[in-house]
């Protein structure tokens, strides 16, 4: 994983961004792949409310009515969720569920489906979670279970997050997934498809040379950045407030670096 500089973080960025200018020219559509949760609205105890940060949703409208760019977004989150709280017209493709589900822009949504025993592994995670007390804190998405302790005091969140951890490890195994650790929570999810899977998915469909940027905040994006590897022009970019290791190639602090980001885009492909 890459050491940021503090200085020179929009280096990669602007790189990217010479070889975007010359995708109409090459009769190239770019692809402008996003995070929802963290990436483009910040993170909020009551999940509903979540909305994007001022000037996203304009600057992202304008890049899909605007210009050539083929934007899309792969969120945790279900497809309907993330293009209800985006309240983009007419809505972008959505990935929901880690890319278990395909939200198409006509409102087709494609969901895949798992086998019986990884369903029965996550009935049983959400079983533990109950015997916690911990059923308010539960979200069941399509394909995995999660734990949101974001809001509580320190120690309490620390205390649950331990010992679901302890709990869900085992299951964990059962699947062959990691235990995800995203900022005010744990999920466990089948291992059916991830981020990656979703914008590999989406490159298959690009032609050669077509300019590709991802965008995310935590370590369920880790796996599309690494997606984006040996794709050329491509550009991984993590946004958060605070730096972290990761493989994405540049970093930007969110809301004015982000907004300063899709402005430039605009500016680039209109």
């Amino acid at each position: 994983m890459q050491q940021f500089p503090s200085q020179n973080r929009w280096q990669q960025i602007d790189a990217f961004f010479a070889s975007l200018s010359q995708a109409s020219v090459q009769d190239l559509t770019p692809v402008l792949a996003l995070d929802y949760d963290g990436t483009l609205a910040s993170f909020h105890v009551d999940r509903s409310r979540a909305l994007p940060y001022p000037g996203v949703q304009s600057w992202l409208g304008r890049i899909q009515a605007e210009t050539p760019t083929h934007p899309v977004l792969i969120s945790g989150r279900p497809a309907e969720e993330v293009r209800s709280l985006l309240a983009l017209e007419p809505a972008p493709e959505i990935w929901g569920a880690h890319g278990l589900q395909r939200l198409w822009p006509d409102g087709r949504l494609e969901t895949g489906a798992l086998d019986r025993g990884e369903e029965h592994v996550l009935q049983q995670a959400l079983q533990a979670l109950e015997a916690m007390g911990g059923q308010p804190l539960a979200e069941v998405k399509p394909g995995s279970v999660a734990l949101h302790t974001r809001g509580l005091p320190h120690a309490e969140a620390r205390r649950i997050q331990q010992a679901v951890h302890v709990a869900w490890q085992p299951l964990a195994a059962q699947l062959g997934t990691p235990l995800l650790e995203f900022d005010g929570g744990i999920e466990l999810r089948s291992s059916q498809q991830n981020k990656g899977d979703a914008l590999r998915t989406i490159l298959a469909g690009q032609k050669p040379g077509t300019p590709v940027a991802y965008l995310g905040d935590d370590t369920t994006d880790e796996d599309a950045f690494l997606a984006l590897r040996g794709h050329q022009p491509a550009l991984s970019v993590l946004v958060r407030p605070e730096w972290r290791a990761t493989n994405a190639q540049a970093w930007l602090r969110p809301p004015e670096e982000l907004v300063q980001f899709l402005e430039a885009w605009f500016q680039h492909t209109a």
